[in-house]
């Protein structure tokens, strides 16, 4: 696919969409000269989100597949950071696609589309939000989730655990708590 240059096109606007059950998505236009963490930083605030976790963008296919990674910081490991990342680098026509993950402890993920490239200018700075949809669901909401999932797996496997005497190598009960006078069988103390 022969990729056309975005210079003729100054201003990219992006859908940006939460996986989350309810619709929430935001639209922001940014100017097509600023680099990845400009973009990493109009997300976070278009969502509310604070700065301060691990971040990375990947390019993506129609089917949402993981592609090349752009690091938040450089990784030594031949990657491309996103602040040496120009989005014109990468975004280069409306369809093309982006997984954004932030937080890899609560693992927030986005879908970034764009939806156009287009002539303009800003009218505040770098970035704006022209569409807003949903409510977003506050930063720390995905990690009290996760601690009280995680919370029922193991209360789970605890009465399990509780419910569930210990098996030998044979598939027999504990040894130690072994009746001889519930043995309907033939049974001889050595």
């Amino acid at each position: 696919m022969a990729k056309k240059k975005v210079d003729a096109y100054p201003v990219v606007k992006f859908r940006v969409i939460m996986d989350t059950e309810q619709d929430v998505f935001r639209d922001l236009e940014i100017a097509a000269d600023q680099n990845f963490m400009q973009l990493h930083k109009a997300i976070l605030s278009a969502f509310q989100f604070t700065e301060g976790e691990m971040a990375s963008f990947y390019l993506s296919d129609e089917n949402w597949e993981k592609g090349m990674e752009i690091p938040l910081m450089d990784m030594g490991e031949g990657q491309v950071a996103m602040e040496n990342t120009a989005l014109s680098e990468m975004v280069v026509a409306a369809g093309d696609k982006l997984l954004y993950v932030y937080d890899f402890m609560r693992m927030w993920i986005f879908y970034v589309e764009v939806l156009e490239l287009k002539q303009g200018l800003l009218s505040a700075g770098n970035h704006q939000v022209t569409l807003s949809f949903g409510e977003a669901p506050r930063q720390e909401d995905k990690e009290m989730e996760m601690m009280f999932d995680d919370l029922m797996v193991e209360e789970s496997i605890k009465e399990e655990s509780d419910s569930v005497e210990e098996e030998d190598e044979f598939g027999f009960g504990d040894d130690e708590h072994f009746d001889a006078n519930e043995f309907d069988g033939y049974y001889e103390e050595r």
